[in-house]
């Protein structure tokens, strides 16, 4: 696969495990036209490959990402906004429908749209004294990115009006008791489990992560009906899957599964 890469966005594959570094350290990450489209692309590169499993977006630097660039705001024209704000949706749209893991593995801060950032993975990951701010309304915004889609469905609607409206951080601890971060680990070792956490997932049966990915995202715009009927559909598909008759064969012979993500 031909990677794509800028000075705003790195791009590394090691085994099965795209890692994708935002790049911008001096403006703790703050998102760039460039940083945006090629995330995007790097995405559906992913998509595209077999030997990609997992997908794990980082910052450089102090923080994870600070989102939108202080620098150009209020120096846009409402349709340059616009435009901007539609190539992100594009991007978060093509993480949502990439049918493999995408973990954010966030250290420092995680603000504003670098928040949503996360929130549109799969897993967030979290180092020691993290913090997560809605930073919007400081700057008197509403949250982009979605950030309005995913927050409520996380941790309910009035917890979400609270931290969008009062944009006041909330450390690692905080973030994980409300189910926003799923893991936190020390600074000193975050990379090394964070590697260690996706190569466990790239060595899983990926095609039924992708499937229930999913459904799990679809379940919250549709009925238990709906549901069901999408679960016993696919699973009458993955049962032919090569994965499922090794998961069988090793359960069967009482050793670790050698799954091949197909």
């Amino acid at each position: 696969m031909q990677q794509t890469e800028t000075k705003d966005l790195l791009v590394n594959i090691e085994g099965s495990v795209m890692h994708l570094t935002l790049n911008r350290p001096e403006s703790l990450n703050a998102f760039s036209p460039d940083m945006i489209s090629t995330m995007k692309e790097s995405i559906e590169q992913a998509k595209n490959d077999d030997h990609v499993r997992v997908v794990i977006i980082s910052g450089a630097g102090r923080s994870f990402s600070a989102g939108g660039d202080v620098k150009t705001m209020g120096k846009n024209e409402p349709v340059k906004v616009y435009e901007h704000i539609g190539k992100l949706n594009e991007l978060v749209l093509a993480m949502k429908n990439l049918d493999k893991p995408i973990i954010a593995a966030v250290h420092g801060f995680a603000a504003g749209a670098g928040f949503n950032l996360a929130l549109a993975s799969d897993i967030i990951l979290a180092a020691e004294e993290s913090k997560f701010v809605l930073s919007f309304t400081k700057v008197g915004l509403i949250s982009d990115g979605g950030g309005l889609y995913f927050l409520p469905r996380l941790i309910g609607v009035h917890r979400a009006k609270e931290l969008l409206f009062n944009a006041e951080p909330i450390d690692v601890d905080e973030a994980k008791s409300l189910g926003i971060v799923n893991q936190v680990f020390p600074l000193d070792s975050f990379k090394e489990e964070v590697t260690a956490y996706a190569e466990k997932l790239a060595a899983g049966p990926s095609k039924a992560y992708g499937f229930i990915k999913k459904i799990a995202d679809q379940s919250l715009v549709s009925s238990l009906d709906e549901i069901l009927e999408l679960e016993r559909i696919t699973q009458a598909t993955v049962i032919t899957t090569q994965d499922h008759r090794e998961g069988v064969e090793s359960f069967k012979e009482k050793r670790k599964p050698n799954f091949q993500g197909k």
